[in-house]
């Protein structure tokens, strides 16, 4: 017997695959958070190494400064949860909100080349990472993994979801 909840949670999400649905909605809760918190200044100074140490994304520091920068990407990850949202009632966008989640990740777990300090030094240097960035950094795979999930769910035609 199906009750009301299970029936609603159907229907908004990936209508026979449940796994697919838990890793949408942690992934949009992730990345309403996180673009949230772009817009504070904290959120600002914390992702500035990153940025500002990265060959991919270095630019938007030097175009827009520190709280700029954080703006933009603020922006990119709020419009990936929209399209994540939206995703759970379209296959298109489904798969653009998980394309953008994985790009996200794709650049985040390059910040492990270019950010100074991932490697522990004291531990023999790299592989051996830091807790912080290194092993903050490194989540991102399992992010990465989940987002590619979701993209492939997507992408499966009709008729084997």
């Amino acid at each position: 017997m199906t009750t009301r909840v299970d029936e609603t949670f159907t229907v908004i999400a990936e209508k026979s695959n449940r796994s697919m649905s838990l890793l949408r909605w942690a992934l949009i809760v992730i990345f309403l958070w996180f673009g949230a918190m772009k817009f504070t200044a904290y959120e600002a100074a914390g992702i500035a190494p990153f940025i500002e140490h990265s060959p991919i994304m270095r630019w938007l520091s030097v175009l827009f400064g520190v709280q700029g920068a954080s703006y933009v990407v603020g922006v990119l990850e709020l419009s990936t949860a929209a399209a994540l949202i939206i995703g759970a009632f379209s296959p298109l966008f489904s798969a653009l909100g998980a394309a953008m989640s994985a790009a996200t990740f794709v650049i985040t777990l390059t910040f492990l080349l270019s950010t100074p300090g991932v490697a522990e030094a004291t531990a023999g240097g790299f592989p051996a990472i830091s807790a912080v960035p290194g092993q903050f950094l490194l989540k991102d795979l399992v992010l990465l993994a989940a987002s590619l999930c979701l993209l492939a769910a997507s992408l499966r035609p009709r008729s084997n979801r």
